[in-house]
């Protein structure tokens, strides 16, 4: 005998209910109940149990783990509660609003990395002003260097 004391039964060949003998006892249970009430009450159960899965018929509480039908798109009605987002959703939105809440910031120049942006971009600016002007002067100084060295010595314009 295996440990634990219960006896297994693979290998055994399988019993199965007799289908006359399952009518017997369902001829037994119905004489045993009064007919005059439940006749009615009975026949509506019947195609009840017609309809339902045999799962269905057993099981007929409301089970939290049991995923509810979906309904179509146009069956659905918008206007009628709140929807109630996960956590996860939640904190996804509420990023979302913070990272556009901060871009609209950072593009009017109110977050301090915009305030470094546009320093940086005023320090370049001037930077590049000084040196076009001077690329200027050392074109005119060249300019007039040319001009010296077209001109014969004794004329002048």
């Amino acid at each position: 005998m295996p440990r634990g004391g219960k006896k297994s039964h693979k290998g055994q060949t399988r019993r199965f209910a007799n289908p006359e003998e399952i009518e017997r006892q369902m001829r037994m249970q119905e004489k045993e109940s009064p007919e005059s009430d439940q006749d009615s009450s009975s026949e509506e159960e019947e195609e009840e149990c017609k309809k339902k899965s045999p799962v269905e018929r057993l099981i007929e509480i409301d089970n939290p783990n049991r995923t509810p039908q979906k309904k179509k798109a146009s069956e659905v009605d918008v206007n009628t509660a709140p929807i109630e987002l996960s956590r996860r959703e939640r904190e996804e939105m509420e990023k979302q609003r913070a990272k556009e809440r901060y871009d609209k910031l950072h593009r009017e120049g109110k977050t301090d990395q915009a305030k470094n942006d546009l320093a940086r971009l005023a320090i370049i600016k001037k930077q590049r002003e000084e040196a076009a002007k001077k690329r200027d002067e050392v074109r005119k100084e060249k300019e007039v260097g040319n001009r010296a060295r077209l001109t014969p010595l004794g004329t002048e314009d």
